[in-house]
C-alpha cells in the first residue's frame, strides 16, 4: 500500500448500522483514476462486493459527497453507493445480518485502476447493529420467544413490537437498530425457533396479544400502546391485531396484504379469518432462472374472496403504509390503495402513505446490499423481489427517517433524548 495515499471515514469508521459515512480519499496524483472497493461477509458466509471508478481532482483528492462513480456497481453521485451496491459472489442470495451481536464489517479500499489494480489504502468500517449501552435479552415467557433491547437511560421509553418473521424465524437487525434510536423493542419469531414447532397450520392472535402485554410492562416502556412494524406477509398479520386487539397505537405496514394470506387466522381457539390462497399456475419464469410471483394471489376483492379482507376500519390505531411500485412479491401497492379507499369510504383519515417508484419488495433499514432475488421461504423457490438498486436504496434511506418520525409522533412518549451512544 501507498504510504502517502490516505482513506478515511468521516465522522469516524465505527458507526451504527444506519449512520452515513463521508468516504474521503487524499494523496492521489493530481486528475488520477482509482478504482474503489468495498467488500464484506454475512453471518452464512456469502461474499458481498462492489466497485466504483473515480477521478481525482487537481489536488488528488477524492470525496464521495460530491464526486461521481464513472463506472462499476453505480455510476453518479452516490455518498454511500459503495454499500447498498455490494453485489453477492453468488446469484440470488440476499444478505444477511439477523443476529444483533455481529457487527456488519465492510472493507473498503483504493486502487490503481483496472482489475487487479494495487491497493493503495484500506479502512475497516464497522457498523453496530447495536450500540454499545443497549441491552439484548433473549425472551422465552409463557409462549414468548424473542428477544427485547432496551435502550440505554432511565427511560420513558416507546415500545415496538417487530413483526419481521422471516421464514417465521427471528431476525435482530431491524429491532436493534430502532433500540439504537431510543425505542424499546420485542422481536419474536413465530414458528420454527428455539423449541417452537418447525410448521404451523394456523397463527393465532393470542400469540401477539401476549407479547404486546409483556412488551407494555417492561419498566422503562412508557407508551400507552405500543408500535408495529412489519414486512410482507407480517404486514397482514399487524393489521388483524391492530382490528381485533387493543393496545396498537402505530402500525407500519411495509409491502404487506389486505387480506389475511396463506394460513387461518385464529383468536381464543376460533377461526376469525380464513385464508387467501396462493395460485401456481401464475408464476411467471424470468430469465435468471428465479420466478416472479407478483399474480400468484387471488384476488381479495371477489366476491368468494372477501371474507379474508381484515377490517382494519375497526382499528384504532394510526396506520402508515409503505408500498414499493416495483415490488414483484405480490401488489403491495394495489392493496395499499384499497385499504386507504376503504379507510375513507368509512369516514375514518387514521393514515398516511409512502409510495416509492423504483422499489423492490425487500425495504429493510438503509446501507445493507440490495436484494434483486433469493430464496423465498413458503413458496421454496427463488423469487425476483422486484425494484432497481439506485432507487431501492434511496426509498430505504428516505422510509428510515419518516418511520422513526411516525412512531415518535404516534407513540406518546418523548423519545427526542433516546439515541444510544457508540
Amino acid at each position: 500500500m501507498s504510504s502517502q495515499v490516505r482513506l478515511r471515514l468521516l465522522p469516524k469508521a465505527r458507526c451504527l448500522f444506519d449512520d452515513p459515512v463521508q468516504v474521503k480519499v487524499a494523496g492521489l496524483r493530481s486528475k488520477q483514476m482509482v478504482t474503489m472497493r468495498a467488500r464484506t461477509t454475512d453471518e452464512k458466509g456469502e461474499m458481498f462486493s462492489s466497485s466504483a471508478t473515480y477521478r481525482a481532482d487537481g489536488n488528488g483528492e477524492i470525496d464521495l459527497d460530491k464526486d461521481p462513480s464513472l463506472s462499476g456497481t453505480y455510476v453518479g453521485v452516490e455518498p454511500m453507493g459503495l454499500l447498498w451496491s455490494m453485489k453477492p459472489h453468488n446469484l440470488h442470495k440476499r444478505f444477511q445480518k439477523t443476529n444483533a451481536l455481529i457487527p456488519h464489517v465492510v472493507k473498503i479500499s483504493v486502487h490503481e485502476e483496472g482489475e487487479e489494480g494495487e491497493t493503495l489504502a484500506e479502512v475497516i468500517n464497522e457498523r453496530l447493529m447495536m450500540a454499545d449501552e443497549v441491552i439484548r435479552q433473549p425472551v422465552k415467557e409463557g409462549n414468548i420467544r424473542g428477544v427485547l433491547f432496551t435502550p440505554p437511560g432511565p427511560g420513558p421509553f416507546p415500545a415496538v413490537l417487530d413483526l419481521y418473521t422471516s421464514g417465521g424465524g427471528l431476525s435482530e437487525k431491524r429491532a436493534s437498530v430502532l433500540a439504537n434510536r431510543g425505542f424499546v423493542v420485542l422481536t419474536i419469531a413465530l414458528y420454527g425457533h428455539d423449541d417452537m414447532p418447525k410448521n404451523v397450520r394456523e397463527i393465532n392472535l393470542d400469540y401477539f396479544e401476549e407479547a404486546i402485554e409483556f412488551l407494555k410492562k417492561q419498566d422503562k416502556v412508557g407508551s400507552k400502546g405500543v408500535g408495529l412494524i412489519t414486512l410482507s406477509k407480517s404486514g397482514d398479520l399487524a393489521l388483524s391485531i391492530a382490528s381485533y386487539l387493543s393496545g396498537a397505537q402505530a402500525i407500519v405496514w411495509i409491502n404487506g396484504h389486505s387480506a389475511n394470506t396463506l394460513l387461518p387466522l385464529c383468536y381464543k381457539k376460533s377461526q376469525i379469518l380464513p385464508p387467501l390462497m396462493f395460485d401456481k399456475n401464475k408464476i411467471i419464469p424470468a430469465e435468471s432462472g428465479a420466478i416472479i410471483i407478483k399474480y400468484g394471489m387471488h384476488d381479495p376483492l371477489a366476491e368468494e374472496n372477501r371474507a379474508t379482507l381484515i377490517p382494519i376500519e375497526k382499528a384504532k390505531g394510526r396506520f402508515l403504509f409503505v408500498a414499493s411500485e416495483e415490488d414483484l412479491n405480490w401488489d403491495s401497492l394495489g392493496y395499499a390503495k384499497e385499504m386507504m379507499d376503504r379507510l375513507k369510504r368509512h369516514g375514518k383519515d387514521n393514515f398516511e402513505s409512502l409510495i416509492y417508484p423504483g422499489a423492490g419488495h425487500y425495504l429493510e433499514p438503509p446501507y445493507g446490499p440490495y436484494c434483486p432475488s433469493s430464496f423465498h421461504g413458503i413458496v421454496k423457490q427463488i423469487v425476483m423481489w422486484g425494484g432497481e438498486p439506485k432507487s431501492h436504496a434511496a426509498a430505504e434511506v428516505h422510509m428510515w427517517g419518516k418511520i422513526l418520525e411516525f412512531f415518535r409522533t404516534n407513540l406518546s412518549c418523548d423519545a427526542k433524548n433516546g439515541n444510544a451512544k457508540l
